[in-house]
């Protein structure tokens, strides 16, 4: 399962981030994943003050995105990061790794997020194409769009044939690791959302008891 979440930016913070973009320095991204002969794009270096305060309006983003956070059930989230494809630049198959080094320790990859900054009419290719079961999906979120999936999930980036494709990256550790209990809590959370109000009060409560307890229960 994974998760559209439009105006995951507002537009004053997508142009924000797209002036951060402009005067950040770019490494290559294989400094994150040398080990991945498929990855081919630039990254923010985390040095750059520009890259750094990106970072912190993405950041800033999630914390108040109630969808995300009821998909994600964030214990701990890695900073955003902006990455860049140019012409004939590509990301093949791949799963996330498992953990990201973060500061001095480590971060467990379980929900893994898209950030849209560029306008897609600007280039072509460079589509998010996640693989669930036997079907791929195709994304091309509009500006400040975010999508986010299980790192589990084999996804790709299509190869850049004309303009640039700019987004942002980060990577959740949830509270419930496993993505089955986290998705039938999130559902639980949807039905609440929307039906509580019909409900008698008794089974509202009943509703709140099971999903309360499966996080107690699940929690890691």
């Amino acid at each position: 399962m994974f998760l559209n979440v439009d105006g995951f930016l507002n537009p004053d913070e997508v142009v924000a981030v797209r002036d951060c973009a402009r005067s950040a320095n770019f490494i290559d991204g294989r400094r994150t994943n040398p080990h991945n002969a498929t990855k081919n794009n630039a990254i923010g270096d985390p040095a750059d003050p520009s890259a750094q305060r990106a970072a912190q309006i993405a950041l800033g983003a999630f914390q108040r995105s109630e969808p995300a956070r009821n998909f994600a059930i964030p214990e701990r989230i890695a900073l955003p990061q902006l990455a860049r494809y140019g012409e004939g630049m590509t990301y093949g198959a791949h799963i996330d790794a498992a953990f990201m080094a973060v500061g001095s320790g480590s971060l467990r990859s379980d929900v893994s997020c898209t950030i849209f900054i560029g306008d897609p009419s600007t280039y072509v290719g460079g589509e998010l194409v996640v693989t669930l079961g036997t079907e791929e999906v195709s994304i091309r979120g509009n500006p400040g769009d975010a999508v986010l999936y299980p790192s589990t999930t084999v996804h790709r980036v299509t190869p850049v044939t004309a303009g640039e494709r700019l987004v942002m990256i980060t990577f959740i550790q949830s509270r419930i690791p496993d993505p089955m209990q986290r998705e039938l809590i999130y559902t639980l959370g949807e039905i609440r959302a929307l039906e509580a109000l019909k409900m008698d009060w008794r089974n509202r409560v009943r509703l709140d008891f099971v999903i309360q307890n499966l996080q107690r229960f699940w929690s890691r």
